[in-house]
């Protein structure tokens, strides 16, 4: 059963939910304040965070950078701000997802099914792929250059598997949004752009100068074999 780490300060709130998960066959640990989730998350790294941002020591997005400091858990935020800004933000900081309050116990099972599949792949599917000297191993979830393991966050690597199970195919920002951060798609695209910049730079690449991933103006991006 995954491990849940919940991080509400509200005791009723976090009642309900500790209540919902735990009938969902989640096993749960549940604190009120950042310093206790950051002593959590050391002491047993749980399968997944569930991150409220009104703590009463620090603010949830300050927690999410120190959480990304200390491991790659994925991290759910829940917060009841819903600024497209302030969204963009969490999601570049390191969040895999995030839900406004309210939201139901159904509503959060079924993104913590998602986010979990995403970090824990079954390795049903193809077990790797090669594009040139790149090689992509899902199983794994590595990635090496060259023989060279390249060290990708968990987002970086699940941009760079998608755009690579799909060589020489342009791949809208629409669809990226949807499948590997499976959000529904707002127009925003600047956190895109931020992990292409990591993963090119990663690469040995740039925007101005791209080997493997090629910006597609007005229609997306794709990935090819480089000469």
């Amino acid at each position: 059963m995954p491990k849940v780490l919940l991080v509400e300060d509200d005791a009723v709130v976090r009642g309900a939910l500790v209540r919902s998960l735990t009938q969902a066959d989640h096993v749960v640990r549940a604190v009120g304040t950042a310093l206790d989730a950051l002593r959590e998350v050391t002491a047993d790294r749980p399968d997944l965070v569930i991150l409220d941002l009104g703590l009463p020591d620090l603010d949830g997005a300050d927690a999410l950078r120190m959480l990304r400091g200390l491991c790659e858990v994925p991290v759910i935020v829940a917060t009841a701000r819903d600024d497209e800004a302030e969204i963009v933000k969490l999601l570049n900081a390191g969040a895999d997802d995030y839900l406004t309050k309210p939201f139901s116990g159904e509503h959060l099972a079924a993104r913590m099914s998602a986010v979990l599949r995403r970090a824990h792949p079954d390795g049903a599917r193809q077990s790797a792929i090669e594009v040139g000297p790149l090689r992509v191993d899902l199983a794994r979830r590595e990635a090496t250059l060259d023989g060279i393991t390249l060290e990708l966050s968990r987002r970086e690597f699940d941009l760079l598997a998608y755009l690579a199970a799909r060589p020489h195919r342009v791949v809208s920002r629409r669809e990226l949004v949807e499948a590997v951060w499976r959000q529904p798609y707002i127009g925003g695209d600047q956190t895109i752009d931020v992990h292409l910049s990591w993963l090119r730079r990663k690469l040995g690449e740039s925007a101005a100068n791209p080997r493997f991933l090629h910006t597609v103006r007005g229609v997306g991006v794709k990935l090819v074999v480089p000469r």
